[in-house]
């Protein structure tokens, strides 16, 4: 199952106006990382996109998860986390059906929790690859 990348229909150049461009300190941003670590996600990976002009948002997280179980519950502790400290519901969620690759999008901030067969299979990381890349424990 492909999931889509690009679904705004605002211009990245026109993104400033709809949205407050982000950065690692930003709340949102610990906020995610910290709910993903919390739901023990592995290999984690955020992409920092804002220097790629097509790019569809500032940041890419991306995590495997060892379970569709384990998919569900990071992907769910992260709407729950970002709803309370942030007070943000996703702009879209794609893959809550199937459990092996769900993205959650916060605009700013797109989030892949994956099955590693998916993520191996779509290397986004390789698709991105002019983005810094950032692993974290």
């Amino acid at each position: 199952m492909a999931l889509s990348t690009t679904r705004r229909s605002v211009a990245p150049a026109d993104r400033s106006a709809t949205s407050k461009r982000i950065n690692r300190n930003s709340k949102l941003f610990k906020t995610i990382l910290s709910a993903i670590q919390e739901k023990k996600g592995e290999e984690i990976v955020s992409l920092d996109l804002r220097k790629i002009p097509e790019a569809v948002a500032d940041f890419f997280f991306i995590c495997d998860a060892r379970s569709q179980p384990q998919v569900r519950a990071i992907a769910d502790h992260i709407e729950v986390r970002v709803k309370e400290k942030c007070g943000e519901l996703p702009y879209r969620s794609e893959g809550n059906q199937k459990l092996h690759w769900v993205l959650i999008d916060y605009v700013d901030v797109v989030v892949h929790v994956m099955l590693p067969e998916n993520r191996t299979f779509y290397q986004l990381e390789e698709m991105w690859s002019d983005a810094v890349t950032v692993k974290h424990d």
